[in-house]
């Protein structure tokens, strides 16, 4: 995208390439549709031939590996840039998202009285970063698109240290939580891909921009693939369960949207940046949460990851639909 602030293309959960022309809008538009369509026909072919997964989920953490190597070749150095010019923003935006996501999440599982795995599966996914399509999203909603890119390389970056001792905090009461075999796997799945991505986008840029359009679209293929094989390994209870997961990551999101922007009105951050800040914290990256749901709980655990993964990208299109009308 191209504003005054900054000059980049997004990395979404599947999105295409952000433009200051109608191209670029347009194609954001189409990518947010498309992508949670991608996913609920990931989950229904899950759910309906679960057989064809067996085994598949020993892959998930790899394929979450590839959407954060896509992830960290989109990055620029503007991205890192952006963080130091505004230090206390984007400190607000990571405190907001590491207080108010994990804190949401263990509160609706006791509201709920959510079932040990799936209450460990919502407090987990409180505790991931920010959610990779929160970028296009802040764009669409003519939000501080710099600000939403700064929190997000942050709270991805910071997420080896921060995830898994919250976690630990909050759901080992209903599940025992290995915090540092999610150390190396956060490292190994997210921080390593991303510092590789960037690496590589240093060293073959030119080559990289030629394959940039590209990316996002395999990052929603990989993920959809991660999504798939998460219904499948608990495609039995989803029946019984789904009803409630719906309920808690519906609850999940939308206050996590409400009190993000309140924070940023808060922190005075001005209605651009109020509005990156709402998805900032209300968007998770849901792929990360499925993974280590997957590897330290169970299928079921990773269920809420799944849902989530759906919701909030048709709930965060919806959001920045109405306050981009709003904003005219």
């Amino acid at each position: 995208m191209r504003t005054e602030r900054t000059e980049r293309t997004d990395r979404t959960d599947g999105t295409g390439h952000l433009g200051g022309d109608g191209t670029g809008d347009r194609s954001a538009r189409r990518a947010v549709t498309v992508f949670p369509v991608l996913v609920l026909l990931a989950g229904a072919l899950g759910l309906l031939l679960p057989g064809s997964f067996t085994g598949w989920s020993e892959a998930v953490p790899y394929l979450l590996g590839v959407v954060m190597f896509c992830m960290g070749i989109t990055m620029t150095p503007e991205d890192f840039r952006g963080v130091v010019k505004r230090p206390w923003a984007v400190a607000l935006g990571l405190v907001a998202h590491y207080v108010i996501m994990p804190g949401l999440g263990w509160a609706i599982a006791h509201l709920l009285d959510l079932p040990p795995q799936l209450a460990a599966g919502v407090i987990l996914m409180g505790c991931a970063p920010s959610g990779t399509a929160s970028n296009v999203v802040t764009y669409l909603a003519r939000g501080d698109v710099a600000l939403s890119v700064s929190v997000a390389t942050v709270s991805t970056l910071v997420a080896p240290l921060v995830t898994p001792p919250l976690t630990l905090l909050l759901a080992g009461a209903y599940l025992p939580v290995d915090a540092g075999s999610m150390v190396t796997d956060i490292l190994k799945t997210v921080l390593l891909p991303v510092l590789a991505g960037v690496v590589v986008r240093l060293l073959a840029g030119r080559y990289v921009q030629r394959a940039l359009p590209a990316l996002p679209w395999l990052s929603a293929l990989t993920i959809a693939v991660i999504v798939a094989v998460v219904v499948a390994g608990s495609a039995d209870a989803i029946k019984s369960a789904a009803g409630l997961v719906i309920v808690a990551v519906v609850l999940h999101n939308g206050l996590g949207l409400a009190l993000g922007y309140g924070a940023g009105r808060l922190g005075r951050l001005g209605e651009p940046g109020s509005r990156a800040m709402a998805f900032e914290v209300g968007m998770q990256n849901s792929g990360l949460a499925a993974s280590l749901a997957t590897a330290h709980f169970s299928p079921l655990a990773a269920l809420p990851a799944a849902v989530f993964s759906v919701w909030h990208n048709v709930s965060g299109a919806v959001v920045a639909a109405w306050l981009s009308r709003r904003g005219r």
